[in-house]
């Protein structure tokens, strides 16, 4: 088996794998994109499978982490059953490491496969239905900002709006380009702007979209900076009373439904689970964003087959405001691959990775584990790759 990165002369074959294994039906004009590389996996010069890695970056602790978004994966229904995939994967691990992405995320359709090579279940994106009556309810803001529609002199604002909300909440892209055109949001059916004094204060973007007797709206961005600006949004959604039974919102700041939106006791979700895997430990350590904590040292064994640069005896070092990851120590705390994920982005405390039996030694070892991750709450996605 031979895997090297796809080129644009590959458009047609990895169109063909993409087409049986997802249904895609439309022939793509360029395969290479900004921000994307991919590796094709090849037997007896036939193209055997794909797997494509965005270039994007995720908020912990208020830092954006370079992330790889692993997408696409395929393979030929013939060379099934020949570890196609996995070796696509272990390839990839490689790739992210030398552009210098110490993290990586993907949306599973197959768990067992990425668990297999160490990523694991991390956070959510998910979408809420919120009924009409619901939204009619919702309290009026103190002051009801006037909005407008948005124009492409917005655009930097939009960014700058979605960044001041985006950092707070762990597991957000940063939606840096080029991965990520900023243009393409003039595409939706309706981008709602907030101006306040020093930019804007919040923004609304939704689609029109087939469903019921009426349709759906779907609102994939509602972003505001205080809470004046969520009640105004939330409140303008009610002006589609009468055309509208239910509006589907993605949840990007959790505060927007579980504060403000008026949910009833039970109520709509549509969720989607993605899964983390640290590529590279000490420089993920390094780019994360940590609380203070007074200075420790917690001893790790890190038990990784897939990317032995990281794998051994290290010391987590807590100085001086500041994490790092350096060889050594005792291996007092022994962290599983499928760990790793789930305790960097905060998804898991110690105790359910114990339980898991993806983390072995004292608990009262692990604690400065806990306490560097545990107050995040869900990490989220507001992006599907």
């Amino acid at each position: 088996m031979r895997i090297r990165e796809y080129t644009e002369d590959d458009r047609d074959a990895v169109f063909r794998l993409r087409k049986v294994a997802f249904n895609a039906t439309e022939l793509p004009e360029r395969l290479m994109r900004d921000g994307t590389h991919g590796l094709l996996a090849e037997i007896d010069g036939q193209a055997a499978g794909v797997l494509g890695v965005g270039a994007f970056a995720q908020f912990y602790g208020g830092v954006a982490v370079p992330m790889g978004g692993i997408g696409g994966v395929a393979v030929d229904g013939s060379f099934r059953g020949r570890g196609v995939a996995n070796a696509l994967l272990d390839a990839a691990l490689n790739v992210m490491r030398e552009h210098g992405q110490p993290i990586s995320a993907l949306y599973p359709t197959v768990p067992a496969l990425y668990r297999g090579r160490g990523w694991e279940k991390a956070g959510v994106f998910e979408w809420v239905e919120l009924p009409m009556d619901r939204l009619l309810s919702v309290p009026k803001p103190a002051e009801l900002i006037a909005s407008r529609p948005a124009t492409g002199s917005d655009l930097p604002a939009l960014r700058d709006c979605y960044l001041e909300v985006a950092r707070t909440i762990d597991g957000m892209a940063d939606r840096r380009p080029p991965r990520i055109d900023a243009e393409k949001v003039l595409e939706m059916d309706l981008v709602t702007v907030l101006p306040g004094p020093n930019g804007l204060r919040g923004y609304l973007t939704a689609k029109r979209e087939p469903g019921g007797d009426m349709g759906r709206l779907k609102v994939h961005d509602l972003i505001a900076v205080d809470v004046d600006a969520q009640l105004t949004l939330l409140r303008s959604l009610a002006s589609w009373a009468g055309t509208l039974e239910a509006i589907d919102v993605l949840i990007a700041d959790p505060a927007t439904v579980n504060f403000l939106g008026s949910t009833p006791m039970r109520h709509s979700v549509w969720s989607s689970t993605w899964m983390q895997r640290v590529v590279d430990l000490p420089a993920a350590v390094a780019a994360r964003g940590w609380p203070r904590l007074a200075d420790t040292v917690v001893d790790l064994e890190v038990v990784d087959a897939h990317a032995p640069w990281h794998a051994g005896l290290h010391r987590l070092v807590v100085e001086d405001g500041a994490v790092r990851v350096e060889p050594g120590g005792t291996g007092a705390i022994r962290l599983h691959a499928r760990a790793l994920g789930p305790w960097f982005s905060g998804a898991q405390n110690t105790h359910a990775l114990r339980r898991a039996g993806l983390l072995e030694g004292d608990p009262a070892d692990a604690v400065v584990l806990d306490q560097l991750t545990g107050t995040s709450g869900v990490p989220r996605l507001a992006d599907f790759f």
